[in-house]
C-alpha cells in the first residue's frame, strides 16, 4: 500500500485525505484508470446536485446560485448548474474568471442553450438572501494554494457575512464543494476567514480538512472510484445507497419534528378532470405510479380492528385489482387474518411521495376463492413459495436461524423441483370498496380530497364524488 498522510482513527470512520492523497488518486484515474476530466466532472457536478436536491427541497429552496472559479471546482459548479436546472431549480451562474479551454466553453454553452442566466459579479444584487435560496461555492478546490485574488476574495467576505447572520432562516443556505472557500485543504478554517457553509459535499473521499466541518449537513459525492485505488490507499468509505450519487457521512442534524414540512407543489385535482368511477380514477393514477418509476408503487398500509375495535396496521402489497376490489395475499394464520375473521372490515391506504398522492378505500373484506389462491401462489418465485411455508406469520420464535433452518429444510425436501403446494393456511383477501378518497398534496396545506361514495339512484347504485376540505 502507498505511503499515505491520509488516515482513519477508527475502523469504522471513513477516510480523509491529504492534499498529496488527493492529488494521486486524481493523477491516477486520469491515468493508469482511464478517466477523463470531463467524466469526473461530470460525475462530481452530479452528485454535487444530488446532495443539494436531498436536503434543500423544491418549493422552500428554489433560486440558486453557484459561484464558480477558474479551475476544476468551477467545472463542477457549471455541471451542478445544469443538473439542478433539469431537476426544477432556477439556478443562476457567477463566473468570473472564464477559462477558454473548450471543455469549460463546452459547459457554459450548454447553460447559455436552457437560458441560464450568467451574473457578472458587479451585477449581483447587494442583499444575496433577497435574491437566492441556495448559494453554491464552486471557487476552489484542493489543488488551490496562495490568498484568493478579486473578485474572489470580496465574494468569500460577502458570504463569511451571511453565515454570520443569527437567523438562518433569513439567509440562503451555502454549499461548498469538496473545500469551503478560504479553507486551508488539510488545517481547514485555521486563520477564521473562510467560508462557514451548512453542507459540505465531499469528492471522492473527505479531505483532512473535513474534519472540522462543524455544519448540519455533510454528503460524499463522486460514485466512480475503483477497486484499486481502494486497496492501494486503504480507503473506507461509505456504501452508496440504491441508486443514489450521494450519501449522507458524519452525525446526522439533530431535528426539530415539530418544524418539519414540505409546501407541495402538484397540479390541481379538480372534479371535472378525475374519472366519474374510483376504479377508473384510482388505475389512472396507479399507473402514472408505475410509469413514474416509484419503488413499489403497489406497497399500501392495511388497517384491520379486533372485536374489541383495537386497530392494527402493517404494510401489504396490492396484487390484483379490478371491480369487484383489491387484492392481497397472507398467512390465514396472522394477526391480520385474526382480526379479519372477528371484524371483516379495513381499510387501505396507497401513498406515492414522490406524486403528492395518496389513495384511502374503506369497505369490506372477504377471502378469495381458494382456486384464485392456489394459482397466484404458484406465480410467484420458488423462494417465495418455500417462505410462505416456513414462516409461520405472527407467531414467536427463538431465534432467526430457527426461520432460516426451516426454509433449508424445504430446500432439500423439494430440491427434485417438484411442485411446492400452497399450504392450507396461506391464501388472499379482497378488500370491496364502499368508499375511496384521492388526495393530492397542494401548497399552504390546501390539499385536493375527493372523496367517492356509493348512492342508489333509480334502482341502482353510482358513485357520488364530493370535495372534502384539507
Amino acid at each position: 500500500m502507498a505511503s499515505l498522510t491520509s488516515y482513519a482513527s477508527a475502523a469504522a470512520e471513513v477516510t480523509h485525505l491529504s492534499q498529496q492523497d488527493a492529488a494521486e488518486i486524481d493523477e491516477q484515474l486520469m491515468g493508469a484508470l482511464g478517466f477523463s476530466v470531463d467524466q469526473l466532472m461530470e460525475l462530481a457536478g452530479l452528485s454535487v446536485a444530488a446532495a443539494v436536491a436531498e436536503v434543500y427541497k423544491l418549493g422552500e429552496y428554489t433560486r440558486v446560485l453557484i459561484i464558480c472559479g477558474p479551475g476544476n471546482n468551477g467545472g463542477d459548479g457549471l455541471v451542478a448548474a445544469r443538473h439542478l436546472y433539469h431537476f426544477g431549480y432556477r439556478p443562476s451562474v457567477c463566473y468570473p474568471k472564464r477559462t477558454p479551454k473548450p471543455l469549460y466553453s463546452s459547459l457554459v454553452t450548454q447553460l447559455e442553450s436552457l437560458a441560464i442566466p450568467f451574473v457578472p459579479v458587479e451585477d449581483l444584487p447587494g442583499n444575496l438572501s433577497e435574491e437566492f435560496n441556495i448559494i453554491i461555492d464552486a471557487m476552489f478546490g484542493f489543488s488551490f494554494h496562495g490568498t484568493p485574488r478579486p473578485p474572489f476574495d470580496d465574494l468569500i467576505h460577502r458570504l463569511v457575512s451571511l453565515s454570520v447572520i443569527g437567523n438562518s432562516a433569513k439567509r440562503p443556505a451555502i454549499v461548498s464543494v469538496d473545500i469551503p472557500s478560504g479553507w486551508h485543504v488539510e488545517e481547514g478554517n485555521a486563520n477564521g476567514e473562510g467560508l462557514k457553509p451548512d453542507m459540505l459535499v465531499s469528492l471522492t473521499a473527505p479531505k483532512l480538512c473535513a474534519r472540522k466541518f462543524t455544519g448540519p449537513h455533510h454528503f460524499l459525492g463522486g460514485r466512480f472510484v475503483p477497486p484499486p485505488i481502494l486497496s492501494k490507499y486503504g480507503l473506507n468509505l461509505p456504501p452508496y445507497p440504491g441508486t443514489s450519487m450521494c450519501v449522507r457521512i458524519g452525525k446526522a442534524p439533530s431535528v426539530d419534528i415539530s418544524s418539519l414540512r414540505e409546501n407541495y407543489i402538484s397540479p390541481e385535482l379538480l372534479e371535472k378532470q378525475v374519472m366519474p368511477d374510483p376504479f377508473d380514477q384510482f388505475i389512472r393514477w396507479f399507473d402514472e405510479a408505475v410509469t413514474a418509476g416509484l419503488r413499489e408503487p403497489n406497497a399500501m398500509a392495511l388497517t384491520t380492528a379486533n372485536k374489541e375495535g383495537k386497530p392494527s396496521s402493517r404494510m401489504v402489497l396490492l396484487k390484483g385489482v379490478d371491480k369487484q376490489g383489491f387484492v392481497w395475499y397472507t398467512n390465514y394464520g396472522s394477526q391480520k387474518a385474526h382480526d379479519l375473521s372477528e371484524n371483516p372490515n379495513a381499510a387501505l391506504l396507497l401513498y406515492w411521495n414522490e406524486m403528492n398522492r395518496q389513495v384511502r378505500v374503506e369497505g369490506s373484506v372477504q377471502k378469495v376463492p381458494e382456486e384464485e389462491s392456489e394459482k397466484y401462489f404458484h406465480s410467484r418465485p420458488r423462494g417465495s413459495q418455500l417462505g410462505a411455508i416456513a414462516s409461520k406469520q405472527s407467531t414467536v420464535i427463538a431465534g432467526r436461524e430457527v426461520l432460516q433452518q426451516a426454509y433449508k429444510e424445504l430446500e432439500q425436501k423439494y430440491s427434485d423441483g417438484s411442485m411446492v403446494p400452497k399450504p392450507d393456511y396461506w391464501g388472499g383477501y379482497r378488500l370491496t370498496p364502499k368508499l375511496f378518497e384521492f388526495w393530492q398534496g397542494q401548497k399552504s396545506r390546501l390539499h385536493d380530497r375527493l372523496q367517492y361514495s356509493p348512492r342508489e339512484v333509480d334502482g341502482s347504485t353510482v358513485w357520488h364524488i364530493e370535495r372534502l376540505c384539507p
